[in-house]
């Protein structure tokens, strides 16, 4: 949030086009960080995650959001499922996939801190 309380506004460049699932997934996960600035960590993750709901975003061929649905409930925090949901909105459209094979779709799962920020996990595994 910018010093006024208000969520800080972005305005993201379009997405590229990727070339697999798994181009898809680490471009979807360096969205969500760049399109919620004030939501998101990029350290390491704390040792006890606050909440850790993992949600599988459906798309439409060119990127934008079809469904999302939510594979696992956090135990506490359940506020961070809508948290999760408002963050994929904002950072789609995810990039023309109209060439990946279907089903047209990724799973995220979100590590929240105790501050209620998440780090995308796709972000947090080597190689990404």
């Amino acid at each position: 949030m910018n010093s006024g309380g208000k969520r800080t506004e972005v305005r993201l460049p379009p997405p590229q086009s990727p070339r697999s699932w798994s181009e898809a997934r680490h471009q979807a996960a360096r969205r969500l960080v760049a399109a919620n600035p004030d939501g998101t960590y990029m350290g390491k993750p704390p040792a006890l995650l606050l909440a850790i709901p993992v949600m599988t975003v459906e798309l439409h061929a060119d990127g934008s959001v079809r469904n999302i649905s939510v594979m696992r409930y956090p135990s506490q925090a359940k506020d961070t499922v809508n948290l999760a949901i408002a963050a994929i909105h904002r950072a789609a459209p995810f990039g023309d996939i109209s060439r990946l094979p279907k089903p047209w779709r990724f799973n995220e799962t979100f590590l929240f801190n105790d501050e209620r920020k998440f780090k995308p996990m796709t972000l947090d595994q080597p190689g990404s």
